[in-house]
């Protein structure tokens, strides 16, 4: 998401090298986009499978429902409900002057979405607040329902909000994490800052974008800074020319990938890969996840026949020489269903039949 001329929709042409068309700004544009993974492409080289499969993640570009009228920022009725319906936000910030444009105030512009998406969490409490209200009617004083539950935590969120803080400053207990989450309420989803920088300023540090990086310090929020519009030109190339221009610019790689891995981490996800000659694949789990969920993830029949894993972290298996030297030098250990898996894991599941 982002302000009008932020260039939101061209980092999503970026993201998903052009292959979704994003020439209708009345509706949202989504695409499947692949997680870069050089855990993948080591054990490519090793196999030569005859499938490869990385991990996944899909990216929205939200509609146009955003509009500048008389130097005031207006927000559609329905932006938001759009929204609430992802599981992480990425903000695209316009951070250099175009022609015929105004100097870009980027964390002016940072400040009036967050500002934006604080508020209609307010409105979101308040109108629950209300139908709470009508519930408690004749409830004895002192009494404890599940409406003096919850419209205890609802105070306590609506005053927070009313600080102008985000609900990700509150410590929530198990109940309360579970009794929300159907609100889908817009500051507690992890969000990622993207400055958008011209051409001239890549791997600079001006006193604008030190500024910027200073103010998400402050909010606790990652930030990038990528030049969009040479991430879609770069994208648009084959592989061999876009590593051709890579280097010549001394970039090790594209700015958008590192992007996809950090929106993949900000979801909370990890990759486990499973590796042979018919196929390397990452596999997508939670953080927190343990071995009979892995084996879950690759097939039912694996979990309800589950005996125990083998597992190795990718780095110690590069370390041996790949998956059969780490198995000879011990590396590689046996796991039962508890074992809680960590990002990079290599496994190979033992099974009934």
């Amino acid at each position: 998401m982002g302000l009008p001329g932020s260039g939101k929709t061209s980092l999503f042409r970026a993201l998903t090298r052009g292959t979704v068309k994003t020439d209708d700004f009345g509706e949202a544009h989504v695409g499947v986009v692949q997680v870069p993974d050089s855990r993948v492409d080591y054990f490519v080289d090793q196999y030569n499978p005859k499938k490869t499969t990385y991990a996944s993640i899909e990216f929205i570009d939200g509609a146009a429902k955003i509009a500048q009228e008389d130097s005031r920022t207006r927000f559609g009725s329905d932006f938001f409900a759009d929204v609430r319906q992802v599981d992480a936000l990425v903000h695209v910030v316009q951070g250099y002057a175009t022609e015929g444009s105004d100097a870009p105030s980027p964390i002016a512009d940072a400040q009036t979405l967050a500002d934006e998406l604080l508020l209609a969490d307010l409105q979101l409490v308040e109108n629950r607040v209300e139908r709470i209200e009508k519930q408690l009617h004749g409830v004895k004083k002192g009494a404890t329902t599940p409406a003096t539950i919850e419209m205890a935590l609802l105070e306590r969120l609506r005053e927070l909000l009313e600080r102008g803080e985000s609900l990700k400053q509150m410590q929530f207990t198990p109940d309360e994490e579970k009794s929300i989450r159907g609100y889908d309420f817009l500051t507690l989803k992890p969000m990622i800052l993207v400055l958008n920088v011209s051409e001239d300023d890549i791997g600079a540090q001006t006193e604008s974008m030190q500024a910027f990086h200073k103010y998400c310090a402050e909010s606790e929020l990652l930030c990038f800074d990528i030049s969009v519009g040479v991430e879609m030109e770069v994208a648009e190339l084959s592989d061999e020319e876009e590593a051709e221009f890579l280097s010549s610019m001394g970039i090790a790689e594209p700015a958008r990938n590192v992007l996809i891995q950090a929106c993949y981490k900000a979801l909370g996800l990890i990759s486990f890969i499973t590796a042979g000659e018919p196929e390397v694949r990452a596999w997508t789990l939670k953080q927190g996840s343990k071995a009979i969920d892995a084996a879950g993830t690759i097939h039912s029949d694996l979990a309800r026949g589950f005996i125990r894993m083998e597992v190795a972290n990718f780095i110690q298996v590069r370390e041996a020489g790949g998956w059969e030297a780490a198995k000879q030098k011990g590396v590689v250990s046996l796991q039962g269903k508890d074992y809680s898996m960590t990002d990079g894991d290599v496994v190979y599941i033992r099974f009934k039949v």
